[in-house]
């Protein structure tokens, strides 16, 4: 694959995968709209592997306090903080990956990576849905205090996310802010749900495509990784920053207007 098309493949993939645009969406209406080959199944996993790098080292500290957990876990101790976080992530992940299984088992993914409507449609509507969760939500606790029901029931908000436009980040963040999380903690907590999705979905796909795997390939799914990896750790960066100072309406803005063109793009 040439270069270019790798290095802004990776780009479009890092610099959407945190933000709550959708990177699904961008990846998808790629090809549509520049008439770009499809990267593949191979580029797809190369890239969610950089952005899983990234989630990991920007949230090192969380991780490791997580992952401190889950020996006592496997005790079936859950008497600490480390352990009920890494519970929650569990939980958390359990419907996004049956929801998962069954639209892939069905072939209705496919259906619905091809519809541009759709994908405009829930651009829009998800993006009207997170500036009001946004700015009508009274902050009323905190990441410490995420309880399994709250774990569970963000699990099914990230299920949504499976909807092509959705966005998983877009989504959990708005079930988050709806909970009464601050939106700096309803965006940490869309982070480290992010890391155990990405691994089982990565899995996945990567039983899938080890047997197409060659040695230019995997080439250049490397040089897709280091590049997703870098613009996904900066972006999640500014977002958070951001996030001290600017609310979720920027991200609203561009998905309405986004949306909305790609609605009639599809009518035309």
């Amino acid at each position: 694959m040439p270069i270019l098309h790798l290095v802004l493949v990776a780009l479009i993939q890092g610099i959407t995968e945190f933000l709550p645009i959708s990177s699904s969406a961008h990846l998808i209406l790629l090809p549509n709209l520049t008439g770009l080959q499809d990267q593949g199944q191979i580029i797809d996993v190369s890239v969610h592997l950089g952005t899983l790098i990234a989630v990991v080292t920007y949230f090192w500290r969380d991780v490791r306090f997580g992952l401190s957990g889950i020996p006592n876990l496997v005790r079936g101790r859950l008497n600490t903080d480390q352990s009920r976080l890494a519970l929650n992530l569990i939980i958390a992940t359990i419907p996004a990956m049956a929801f998962g299984l069954v639209l892939k088992l069905s072939g209705i993914d496919e259906v619905m990576r091809g519809s541009v409507a759709l994908i405009g449609a829930t651009m829009l509507g998800f993006g009207i849905v997170l500036w009001w969760a946004d700015t009508k939500s009274v902050e009323t606790t905190s990441k410490s205090e995420w309880s399994l029901a709250q774990a569970w029931k963000l699990g099914l908000w990230q299920a949504v996310a499976l909807i092509p436009g959705t966005s998983r980040s877009g989504i959990t963040i708005t079930g988050a802010r709806f909970m009464g999380f601050t939106r700096k903690d309803a965006a940490t907590i869309s982070m480290l749900m992010s890391i155990p999705t990405i691994i089982a979905a990565g899995a996945l796909e990567a039983i899938d495509v080890a047997k197409t795997a060659n040695t230019a390939v995997l080439i250049d799914g490397a040089i897709a990784a280091a590049f997703a990896a870098v613009s996904a750790f900066v972006a999640l960066g500014l977002m958070m920053r951001l996030l001290r100072s600017v609310s979720f309406t920027p991200y609203v803005i561009y998905r309405v207007v986004f949306g909305a063109g790609l609605i009639i793009w599809a009518m035309v």
